[in-house]
């Protein structure tokens, strides 16, 4: 089967049973990032980093379309079973070095704080025929070719022009208000 962008199929299909876990699980796995990765962060650094992060349906629908049919524009077989989506941990420049931010406008409260970056993946086989899941970028096909392969700079000459499919920019908390969350 082909892939196709959710938001343009009449039905979303699902894929044996919804994804659930307990609540208690995952208020201890909260807690035990709050507890210890939180906490040395906000010691170490000496800021109150932000816990969670949040985006809105639409935004994550339309990255996984734009995945799809960026994928799909340069070769048509792909597959949704061939792409995923990783989740990078990241962490916003201090404001001194805020300049770096110009293109992708970002709150000066985000400064320093964690977030995530998502980049797509591609399923491709390595040297010993073992299906791995590769960071790589559509937008910077070869020859019409995708290239699952460690997520390098396509314009080696100039890395800040080189754009690549991902998604970051979600509400952090803090800065936003934590009463909205439930753990």
């Amino acid at each position: 089967m082909k892939t196709k962008p959710i938001f343009e199929s009449e039905a979303i299909e699902t894929l044996n049973a919804a994804n659930m876990m307990t609540t208690s699980l995952i208020q201890e796995l909260v807690n035990n990032y709050r507890n210890n990765h939180l906490m040395a962060i906000n010691s170490t650094l000496e800021i109150t980093d932000a816990h969670s992060i949040w985006f809105d349906l639409p935004k994550l629908k339309k990255f996984i379309a734009d995945i799809e049919i960026e994928a799909q524009k340069v070769n048509p077989d792909t597959t949704e079973n061939d792409l995923g989506i990783r989740f990078y941990y990241a962490a916003y420049p201090k404001l001194e070095n805020w300049d770096i931010m110009e293109s992708h406008p970002v709150p000066t409260e985000y400064a320093e704080k964690h977030t995530l970056i998502m980049i797509p993946t591609l399923k491709s086989e390595n040297e010993e025929g073992e299906l791995l899941d590769y960071d790589f970028n559509p937008l910077s096909a070869v020859n019409g070719q995708m290239s699952a392969m460690a997520f390098k700079s396509s314009n080696a000459d100039d890395p800040e022009e080189d754009e690549s499919l991902a998604q970051n920019h979600g509400q952090l908390i803090p800065p936003a208000t934590p009463v909205v969350q439930m753990y």
